[in-house]
């Protein structure tokens, strides 16, 4: 099954009273998709099911903040991020995302947990900059040390803001 498609300008634009639910394992494969994802990843639920959930990611995301996503889910801590997603047919729609680990009753991570809205088109200008600056970082970096670079560029920006990611996601 071919996942990567190229993407393109078609963006769809989630409804306000859409959410997009998923759960994902330990190593990130789709064991839960409801009806709203899969209508827009343009993904039938076979497709999806055990899929890797990085199936969506867009291109123009850039590594670093899934790093800090991972890096903030392994501390069992949520993450709210804004993010850029590719359906099937190359489309794209914004989300503001809330990703939390699921913790069985001895607080083990048995997998992760998501919920996805629609994201404010304030805060897609801000954050498509952003990343649009991160992008930039990873490939002078190079290939080897792009995610670290770029997510190292993100915490400069946060500095002299003097916000963390959480107060910056959260104000926009």
């Amino acid at each position: 099954m071919k996942y990567k498609n190229e993407p393109t300008q078609h963006e769809r634009v989630m409804r306000e009273d859409d959410f997009i639910v998923s759960k994902t394992d330990l190593k990130g494969r789709i064991t839960y998709c409801n009806r709203i994802f899969i209508e827009f990843s343009g993904y039938a639920e076979s497709e999806l099911l055990g899929a890797p959930h990085n199936l969506i990611r867009h291109p123009d995301m850039p590594r670093g903040v899934f790093k800090f996503l991972w890096d903030t889910l392994e501390a069992k801590k949520e993450c709210f991020a804004y993010v850029k997603n590719m359906s099937k047919d190359g489309g794209f729609y914004w989300v503001f995302a809330n990703v939390t680990p699921d913790l069985d009753a001895q607080g083990k991570v048995t997998g992760y947990f998501s919920v996805r809205r629609k994201a404010k088109p304030e805060a897609i200008a801000v954050m498509a900059g952003v990343y649009k600056t991160m992008l930039e970082e990873e490939l002078r970096a190079g290939p080897k040390d792009a995610c670290d670079a770029s997510l190292a560029l993100l915490i400069s920006v946060l500095k002299k803001k003097g916000v963390s990611y959480e107060q910056l996601i959260l104000s926009l």
